[in-house]
């Protein structure tokens, strides 16, 4: 049993993705564990079945003889049980520091990064797997090829690390994956400068740091690689991966996209040709993705060969460019928000589209817009035709002259054909009235817009 895992724990929101993620291991590692959120969910169903109690709601009363009370960020400080756990003097604890007890003492694999997380942390998982690792892991989605997102493992565990309110230092895992770094949840960071002064810490302030795997395409990954002799002066190992960048020990060449699948050439820059890869995620962003997966299980042992051809089989995380068909339209979901993955994602997508692209956008947060604007009006030039629908603030403050009216005139720098349709439930009936297959819809945003999009891919006579 990890250090400091014991009692009984109350997770506040427990039917959230990560959040459902720590009480799984909690309960693998041998703690009571129950917990609330305000509704049921198929993750709450999931953890019932476990044996974990679920309360629907959120209740004081849910605290009796609770040990320690497990919160995120998005609880916030007037939530009843919150006020009753500090009332009564318990033990309250942020979900990242309980990752970091339960990464303590393992060899364990930090992904961290602002896209693309989740996708490197499930492959990561594969490849160990394939290799003889048998790795826990704890992903901030449902991993496809093992449809959920947590298990324990004795010695291995992969982790999703999650940057977006400062947190990650409250993790020190043995291998460190820095994906791509931009300025993202301005909720929380002020500037790059504060932001790269945290993933600095990440990497320095870890004395369990063996290894660190870092993408040298990405403008801000890099500059953190520049600034990493002090733990290399410290023996560890730092490697770069990409597919532009001649300086990377691993390196991708002669890459080539089809439909929902991919090709490339792995080469290491000593070793030379390590032989071809084939994987099955649709982008040139997916194929970065694998590669940075690939070059860390390469580096912990696993054999070329095993990972080469266990990738060809690693499917993704649910609602990552999950597409189905709905009577001759492709219909895409992406949980993807920031304007980078957008714009990749569609550029995926129009790689392979027969016909036109449409995407439709529930944007978040007032700083989002007002803060990435100039990138917004950029990332949707590979649609023909673009819907926004109403904004998800997350309790923000309004910004004066920031809202879907700017978001829409921006957008439309790029895309002449921009409409902004206020009710959600009607968007079905907007896309029926003005798309024609064949064509490619896009949902980004989250689980309501996904339920919209399910209602339409059913309206059409396909299967959500």
């Amino acid at each position: 049993m990890s250090t400091g895992i014991s009692g009984t724990w109350h997770l506040i929101g427990i039917g959230g993705i990560g959040v459902s993620a720590v009480a799984r291991l909690l309960h693998a590692r041998g703690a009571e564990v129950q917990g609330s959120d305000v509704r049921e969910s198929q993750l709450t169903l999931a953890l019932r079945e476990l044996g974990i109690t679920v309360h629907i709601g959120h209740d004081a009363a849910h605290l009796a003889g609770v040990d320690v009370v497990v919160h995120s960020t998005a609880i916030p400080e007037t939530n009843p049980e919150i006020v009753a756990a500090r009332a009564q003097g318990l033990e309250i604890v942020h979900r990242s520091e309980v990752l970091g007890r339960l990464l303590q003492d393992r060899n364990a694999v930090g992904v961290i990064g602002t896209h693309g997380k989740g996708t490197v942390s499930g492959a990561v998982t594969w490849l160990l797997d394939a290799g003889g690792h048998a790795p826990g892991y704890l992903i901030g989605g449902l991993l496809l090829n093992y449809n959920n997102n947590a298990r324990d493992g004795d010695t291995w565990m992969v982790a999703e690390v999650d940057e977006s309110d400062g947190s990650l230092v409250n993790s020190q895992p043995t291998v460190a994956i820095l994906n791509n770094l931009e300025l993202d949840h301005l909720n929380y960071y002020k500037d790059w400068a504060q932001l790269e002064q945290l993933v600095l810490r990440f990497f320095r302030d870890n004395p369990r740091l063996e290894l660190a795997v870092l993408n040298l395409d990405d403008t801000g990954a890099r500059r953190i690689y520049e600034q990493l002799d002090d733990v290399r002066a410290r023996g560890v190992k730092v490697v770069g991966f990409g597919f532009d960048s001649p300086d990377a020990h691993y390196q991708g060449a002669k890459l080539t996209n089809q439909r929902m699948r991919g090709a490339f050439t792995l080469v290491h820059r000593e070793r030379g040709d390590l032989g071809p890869v084939e994987i099955s995620l649709p982008g040139a962003y997916n194929a970065a993705n694998l590669l940075g997966a690939l070059a860390t299980a390469i580096e912990l042992g696993v054999p070329q060969e095993v990972a080469r051809e266990a990738i060809t089989a690693y499917r993704g995380l649910e609602n990552r460019f999950t597409l189905v068909d709905a009577g001759g339209v492709e219909v895409v979901k992406d949980y993807i928000s920031h304007p980078t993955g957008i714009r990749r994602v569609l550029k995926a997508a129009r790689g392979q589209a027969e016909g036109e692209v449409v995407a439709v956008f529930k944007p978040y947060r007032f700083t989002m817009i007002h803060y990435l604007q100039d990138d917004y009006a950029e990332a949707f030039e590979d649609a023909d035709r673009v819907v926004i629908t109403k904004l998800y603030t997350a309790g923000e403050v309004p910004i004066p002259g920031v809202d879907t009216d700017l978001l829409c005139r921006r957008i439309r720098e790029r895309c002449d054909e921009v409409t902004y349709v206020d009710d959600i439930e009607a968007i079905p009936s907007w896309l029926g009235d003005h798309v024609d297959a064949p064509a490619t819809v896009l949902f980004f945003g989250g689980d309501d817009l996904f339920q919209v999009a399910d209602a339409y891919v059913t309206g059409r006579g396909g299967v959500a």
